[in-house]
């Protein structure tokens, strides 16, 4: 029972060859709509532009913590992009508070920083409803926890990456021309996320480079 998933990127992790100091190499840790991204825009993780996917879907915080050394420190990029939070919102993996999502985003943030990696905090994509789990009125919660996240990124010098804003529409959800089932973004959807995040990126390498 490989509950946060360990083994998933265990042997592309032996494979990946060591950081050079030359390399901006960036790690995105998520769940699906960060391992969506490379299962539909493959180009964007070209190994030239030394970004590495390290999404598996269906991951809530817990077991995104649970695997961050491996996944993400032990790779010794220069940049973590940390996508999180909305299947904790969901329950995926039992009931969860704000506050417990908060506590897992700080210690991953805490974590790469202590090893010198920048931290790049994204919002949590718009959702009004869980196709899955219906009736959770996610909305407001994701809301509330985006303006923490926020807050919090500026308190501990991490970079801000709002994709809410550009994304939500009128029930602050995801609209039917960037998003299949209200949650994950098409291509359309990851057309919008790509400049917002390369900007993020690259605040993120000056203040590494600082």
């Amino acid at each position: 029972q490989d509950w946060a998933n360990l083994e998933r990127f265990r042997e592309a992790n032996e494979k990946l060859a060591p950081a050079k100091v030359c390399d901006d190499r960036v790690v995105f840790m998520g769940n699906s709509i960060t391992q969506g991204w490379i299962d539909q825009v493959p180009e964007f993780f070209a190994p030239e532009k030394h970004y590495i996917n390290r999404g598996i879907g269906g991951q809530t915080t817990p077991q995104m913590l649970i695997r961050f050394r491996q996944d993400v420190i032990n790779l010794n990029p220069k940049v973590v992009v940390i996508l999180a939070g909305t299947n904790d919102i969901a329950g995926n993996t039992g009931p969860s508070t704000l506050e417990m999502i908060e506590d897992n985003i700080h210690s991953m943030t805490e974590l790469a920083q202590a090893n010198g990696i920048a931290v790049v905090l994204c919002s949590v994509l718009p959702v009004y409803d869980y196709p899955w789990r219906t009736g959770l009125e996610p909305a407001p919660k994701i809301m509330e926890l985006n303006k923490r996240i926020k807050e919090f990124a500026a308190s501990r010098g991490a970079v801000y990456c709002d994709y809410f804003t550009a994304m939500a529409d009128d029930r602050n959800g995801l609209p039917k021309e960037i998003s299949g089932d209200g949650v994950h973004p098409n291509k359309a959807g990851y057309a919008i996320m790509q400049p917002i995040v390369d900007n993020a990126i690259a605040r993120a390498l000056l203040m590494w480079k600082k």
